[in-house]
């Protein structure tokens, strides 16, 4: 009987430091010491890489959080309230970045900054009440909003550098998990499919590759390599063309259209997830059930709901 792996566990493998997660194993990337420049570096690079997963528009100056919150606070019609709130997050979460690269330089000047300082506090208010309204914003895609990206910068905040990278791992973990989750179902809805014959390897290597991009930092010298095999796994994928025989009937041409849709569906929603190293369950668990629908309809032969998006 084998013994189950704990989690934290580090070990060499093929040369290369890993940490075992929740059946992953992870590449190890060294935390830089715990101090404020640390932090103002971190949470940084937290704020680019928040607003280049969620949606246009919401990147607000922090000097203009007055405007944006008399804004969402005055508006009444829901769906502009979303947008306002959302634009009001961006503005609190550039505010607290404002005032954290404001504490470094005074360290760097050798003022003491202490966590109990007035303007630590309102930094961690702003980030607070940005991780609560950003519920309210997408992702770039329009799918589901990404919490946990507008948590990272307050945890970040919160809690010792090294203590950060580590909770990292459980969530590239977990990301990695729903790539193999959103390719088996690719898998299993497709390949049995004679329309779909060959779609299995493509997969298969789409998901192995989005594994490692989302385990390597972009600092990584590997980036180059691993991004480039990124992008042509993609591609080669969504170029996949269903084998329609000659004689193919209106429904065999509707479910190979269906088909070629959840594939660059399936495609999009890895490459947000692996660009973003979080999940998405919402939009994973509604692309399950489109291909639940999907499969249903190809033992039938008739295209019939294959053909209508879930809501």
């Amino acid at each position: 009987m084998n013994t189950p792996i704990a989690n934290g566990t580090v070990r060499v493998i093929d040369g290369v430091e890993r940490i075992h997660y929740d059946g992953y194993w992870l590449k190890v990337y060294a935390p830089p010491a715990d101090s404020l420049q640390a932090k103002k570096t971190l949470i940084g690079a937290l704020t680019r890489r928040l607003f280049n997963h969620v949606e246009h528009g919401i990147n607000i100056p922090g000097k203009r959080i007055g405007e944006a919150r008399a804004a969402f606070e005055a508006e009444t019609d829901p769906a502009h309230r979303r947008v306002k709130g959302a634009m009001l997050a961006g503005a609190l979460f550039n505010r607290a970045t404002d005032i954290f690269t404001k504490l470094v330089e005074l360290q760097e000047q050798g003022v003491e900054i202490d966590q109990d300082n007035a303007l630590m506090r309102e930094c961690g208010q702003c980030l607070q009440e940005s991780l609560t309204l950003g519920k309210l914003v997408l992702h770039r895609s329009g799918e589901e909003g990404i919490d946990e990206l507008w948590g990272e910068p307050f945890r970040a905040f919160s809690i010792p550098v090294e203590a950060f990278y580590d909770s990292r791992y459980v969530k590239i973990a977990q990301t990695m998990r729903d790539i193999d989750r959103i390719a088996a179902e690719m898998i299993t809805t497709l390949a049995c499919n004679p329309l779909f014959e060959g779609i299995e390897p493509l997969i298969r290597r789409f998901a192995d590759i989005a594994k490692v991009k989302c385990e390597t930092l972009r600092t990584d010298d590997a980036i180059f390599d691993v991004w480039a095999d990124f992008v042509v796994t993609s591609e080669a994928l969504s170029a996949f063309t269903p084998h329609l025989p000659a004689d193919a009937t209106i429904d065999q041409r509707q479910l190979a259209a269906a088909g070629q849709r959840l594939i660059v569906q399936g495609r999009d929603l890895v490459t947000y997830i692996t660009r973003a190293r979080v999940p998405m369950p919402k939009s994973t668990r509604e692309y399950i059930e489109r291909c639940k629908v999907f499969e249903a309809a190809c033992k039938t032969g008739v295209a019939g709901d294959a053909l209508e998006p879930l809501p």
